[in-house]
């Protein structure tokens, strides 16, 4: 047993070390059966042994024990004074960048970019910066029937609120060509093929791990028989090419996947074109001839990439590399470009920009700042789990950047005017921003009649403070309310417990429209509040909002608390 003590010895200096203090019982008995389970059936043994153990260290010194686990057991020791490594904050390193990466943001035209496009914006444009290298921005516009023509205006001016270090624009619209050279040499290749079954014969024969008659053609049969397809010899429907993967894989999307269609329903506002190429032909043919050397989307691609992987394999072709990241769930907005679009025509939504949406326009039109968002999203990472978006994250990252930036303003919600007797004219002093005098002070002139926010009157208070004035009392007289002046006393107004409020004179007050996710407050708010276009303050208790029309009245829009 003389090991076994050994080994007890250890452990309860090591505790005792690690933490300065002596061990308990409970702890050093866990880490000996957790390191040297093959003592497990000896636990009874190493109980009668260890009082006696944790007595001899009990009587040490904190020099001299460790003295002494420095002597009997060295590695132990100096493994207690290891610098660990600080967890790595922010995104993992990228395998192949260290001499550079060339990287890509495709977002389809049809509507303007919403949080989940942000997140790989952002991802991809934090490692550009990190190693270096080329952004570029590949507009994905193959398919007619998913492009809103003002899309594309749309997508451009969110890529610049972001400010994305984006070096190159395409456009898939322009490079048809190449996708067709691809086309014919994979059929060339004997990797492709014409096929003429309709949807639901081809379905049945795939779901039977069947070949359809059309993939014996042979490289010239279906070389001809591609190029009447460019030629318009075929309708809508009838014809597709279909690249040969594995019939027998256990995903039967797998199987013969299509990379070209015949499409005349729907004209393309950019080029003219009857054949189209789908998306997991121009993607691979575009990754490769652009030059890609990361691709980094979301797992819900993990499919098309296993279907780009063949396209790449059968042209000989280096493949990038592939991270996916799990799902990012946004609640409390709408995303669907179609639901959106449903609602602007239907008169539901004000527009894309209106704050029930999750649109990036709809973010800066609330005052979040494209930097607020970029770091709520390289935060959450490349993590291939799923995760639930926190509006409460992001928002706390927005107050870091505005609310040094921030004025302060009164902002008066459904207001009632209410006459105040028993005080002279005054003019309160209140600070631009709290603590900070070299940003100067409000000038809020008092004579008579004031508004207050009507929640606050008909909360029952008597007694209440204006915040920066002086203290009232509250009389109801039937239907009517008026107040008293009561004294200048801020302590008095505490240790009546009475509210704070905002408040604007009647000859002060500029009228304001609050727009919120919940609907519009009609307010008044300080006149120099709403001189601005597009400045962000904070509406004292109420929280930030950024002007969007200045002059009188105002509109503002809520940003957070």
């Amino acid at each position: 047993m003389d090991d076994v003590r050994s080994v007890l010895l250890i452990a309860a200096l090591s505790n005792a070390v690690k933490h300065k203090s002596v061990p308990a019982a409970g702890a050093v008995m866990g880490a000996i059966l957790g390191t040297h389970p093959e003592l497990r059936s000896k636990a009874g043994e190493i109980k009668g042994l260890l009082g006696s153990v944790l007595e001899e260290v009990s009587s040490l010194s904190a020099e001299d024990r460790e003295e002494k686990l420095k002597i009997i057991a060295p590695d132990q020791y100096a493994s207690l004074f290891e610098k660990k490594e600080k967890k790595k904050i922010g995104l993992p390193d990228l395998p192949k960048a260290e001499g550079g990466v060339v990287m890509r943001f495709a977002p389809n035209p049809s509507g303007p970019l919403h949080l989940g496009h942000a997140r790989a914006a952002f991802l991809n444009d934090e490692y550009i910066r990190r190693y270096g290298g080329k952004y570029i921005l590949r507009i994905e516009d193959t398919d007619p029937k998913r492009v809103d023509p003002e899309a594309y205006d749309m997508v451009r001016e969110d890529i610049a609120w972001m400010g994305l270090s984006i070096a190159e624009t395409i456009f898939q619209s322009d490079r048809f060509s190449k996708y067709y050279e691809v086309g014919k040499e994979l059929i060339q290749k004997g990797h492709a093929y014409v096929c003429r079954c309709d949807n639901e014969r081809f379905k049945d024969l795939k779901m039977h791990k069947t070949a359809c008659p059309c993939r014996s053609q042979s490289p010239e049969e279906a070389l001809d028989l591609f190029d009447q397809m460019l030629d318009g010899a075929f309708t809508e429907g009838e014809v597709g090419v279909r690249l040969k993967t594995d019939l027998s894989h256990p995903d039967p999307a797998m199987r013969d996947y299509p990379l070209f269609r015949v499409l005349t329903s729907t004209p393309h506002q950019r080029v003219d074109a009857i054949v189209y190429p789908l998306m997991n032909l121009s993607v691979a043919v575009d990754d490769h001839l652009l030059g890609m050397t990361h691709v980094i989307r979301g797992k819900d691609h993990i499919a098309n990439t296993k279907r780009q992987e063949f396209i790449f394999r059968y042209m000989g072709w280096e493949t990038p590399v592939y991270r996916h990241y799990g799902r990012m769930g946004i609640e409390g907005v709408v995303l669907s470009t179609s639901q959106m679009r449903a609602g602007i025509q239907s008169g539901e939504y004000s527009g894309w920009d209106d704050v029930r949406l999750g649109t990036l326009r709809a973010m800066a039109r609330r005052g979040i700042q494209p930097q607020a968002v970029r770091n709520a999203v390289v935060e959450i990472g490349i993590g291939e789990t799923d995760i639930q978006f926190s509006w409460e994250n992001l928002y706390a990252k927005n107050k870091e950047i505005i609310d040094s930036q921030a004025d302060r303003f009164f902002f008066v919600p459904d207001p009632v005017l209410v006459p105040v007797s028993g005080s002279d004219p005054v003019v309160a002093k209140a600070m631009r921003y709290p603590g900070d005098e070299s940003r100067g002070y409000r000038e809020i002139p008092f004579a008579g009649s004031l508004y207050l926010p009507r929640a606050e009157l008909e909360s029952g208070a008597a007694y209440i403070r204006l915040k920066d004035l002086f203290n009232i009392k509250v009389l109801h007289e039937g239907d009517t309310i008026r107040g008293e002046y009561a004294g200048d006393d801020l302590q008095e107004a505490r240790s009546k417990k009475a509210p704070i409020i905002q408040w604007l004179p009647e000859n002060h007050a500029n009228p304001c429209t609050l727009k919120t996710p919940d609907g519009d407050v009609s307010g008044v708010c300080e006149p120099e509040a709403a001189m601005t276009q597009d400045r962000i303050v904070q509406f004292e208790r109420v929280g930030f909002a950024r002007i969007d029309t200045a002059g009188n009245p105002a509109v503002a829009y809520f940003t957070h608390r």
